[in-house]
């Protein structure tokens, strides 16, 4: 559960946030002044804050300057009316998380607090290496085997400085967090540390989310919007599968790399940026060069320093380790009595390949958590290779799939295709999910990663209940 700051000097609408957020599952904590505001934050800093721009006394911006001071580590999203986006767009440009505009659109608000609950948890939970922690809010990387021991060794050695790092490995292997690991071992560590995946946004909005856009610069565009690098600015962004990036985009980002600067789309304003980049990639970007679909002046700018993550294939004597720490750390969150892996499922393990690498690893652990049952996990209990419920497609052939899917939606339900589209996949999803956990809502939600809240609204959107026999107790 999040804990929530809103800040409004109208009631209703912190009434409104209570309702809202306290049905996601979320703990909303009101102030109808910025005064108020700060003093509840030295008490107890949450996990994020909404905050209007226009109030009484102490204006908006003027307490996100003086919360930043006291939680700078927490995102802010600023509230606004359409007559004062300038004011919340010179908070973002102080390093506020996003704005969003008055009255509110539902779903998009929700989706909006979503990533910054998630951006936050980035920001404040430490990733420690090596020696055990006794940090209990870190994230670990584990190993012994001496290719971690040098993964270790250059996250020390380049950590303090301000070089650009590439991360190459297999996906699955941990490459975000060593650039997190970079990030919260550096001198910015109290500054922003933004995450963006390349390939995870369509080319045409990729550009737009990195640099910003101008009022009417693109259908859509209502209002100027400072991108990822403005708002990163003093702090450190961090570029996954950039081996995914339209060469236009890789243009722009190299003028940040050897100039510091960069426009958005739609104006003409050079705006300064300070700005450390770490990148990840599970490609090729020597083949990718050849082929002329990556520019070799960007990878000479990236690759100042390059971390190879190994595959957990070539480091199998880490798999115990791994095996042991998901364990505890999955018992501990679903609330299980203790548990430990029999000798036959730790060789059945140590056997096995990992193409999915330590992810494919912490989910199998995971799943055996959730659907195990007794003080040990036998051999039965690891879903593995064949034993898979659902048979693993290769990313080609899932592509496919959903091509072929999306085809039929768009020739079926023409303007209605995309409403379709998604509820199919979200209720299959949420289906199997609820297969998986044998009908619990509590561990079925945090397979999805939503709150039981909102599973539970959509299981009666969706019906499910008729074709599932929910567990009443939820966990």
């Amino acid at each position: 559960m999040s804990r929530i700051l809103v800040v409004d000097d109208e009631r209703n609408v912190l009434t409104s946030f209570q309702k809202l957020l306290g049905k996601e599952g979320h703990e909303v904590v009101t102030a109808r002044s910025g005064e108020q505001a700060l003093s509840l934050l030295g008490a107890q800093v949450p996990d994020l804050i909404l905050m209007d721009i226009r109030m009484a006394g102490l204006s908006g911006l003027e307490t996100f300057q003086r919360a930043k001071a006291v939680a700078p580590k927490v995102p802010v999203i600023m509230m606004t009316a359409y007559g004062t986006t300038e004011t919340a767009i010179e908070a973002m440009k102080l390093g506020a998380f996003e704005y969003t505009l008055k009255p509110f659109d539902i779903p998009t608000l929700k989706t909006l607090i979503e990533k910054a609950l998630a951006m936050g948890q980035l920001m404040r939970t430490p990733v420690t290496y090596g020696a055990a922690d006794t940090d209990t809010r870190a994230q670990r990387m584990i190993g012994k085997s001496p290719r971690m021991y040098e993964v270790y060794k250059l996250i020390g050695q380049v950590a303090p400085s301000n070089v650009t790092v590439l991360i190459r490995g297999e996906s699955g292997t941990g490459k975000e967090l060593v650039a997190r690991a970079v990030y919260h071992h550096s001198q910015r560590a109290e500054q922003p540390f933004l995450a963006v995946n390349c390939a995870a946004i369509p080319e045409t909005l990729l550009e737009s989310e990195l640099f910003g856009y101008e009022k009417g610069a693109f259908t859509g565009a209502i209002a100027r919007k400072p991108g990822k690098f403005e708002q990163a600015n003093g702090g450190t962004i961090f570029l996954d599968e950039i081996g995914d990036m339209s060469p236009s985009t890789q243009a722009k980002v190299l003028r940040v790399l050897q100039e510091g600067a960069c426009e958005r789309l739609g104006g003409q304003e050079t705006i300064r940026v300070d700005v450390r980049l770490l990148a990840a990639t599970n490609k090729n970007l020597d083949a990718l060069i050849h082929d002329g679909r990556f520019r070799e002046d960007l990878y000479y700018r990236l690759n100042v320093v390059s971390v190879t993550v190994p595959p957990l294939r070539e480091r199998k004597e880490d798999i115990p380790l791994l095996a042991e720490y998901f364990l505890k750390r999955y018992t501990r969150e679903f609330r299980k009595e203790r548990t430990r892996l029999s000798p036959e499922a730790l060789e059945r393990l140590t056997a096995y390949a990992w193409p999915g690498n330590v992810r494919e690893l912490e989910n199998c652990i995971k799943q055996a958590v959730v659907l195990g049952k007794g003080e040990v996990l036998m051999p039965e209990h690891l879903r593995l290779g064949q034993n898979q419920t659902v048979p693993t497609r290769s990313a080609p052939e899932s592509l496919a799939v959903l091509g072929e899917l999306a085809r039929q939606h768009l020739e079926r339900a023409p303007g209605n295709a995309y409403q379709q589209l998604i509820e199919q996949v979200e209720a299959q999803l949420i289906l199997e999910a609820l297969k998986q956990t044998q009908g619990n809502l509590a561990q079925a939600a945090k397979l999805l990663g939503i709150t039981r809240p909102t599973l539970r609204e959509k299981v009666s959107k969706y019906r499910i209940q008729r074709n599932v026999q929910l567990n009443q107790q939820e966990g």
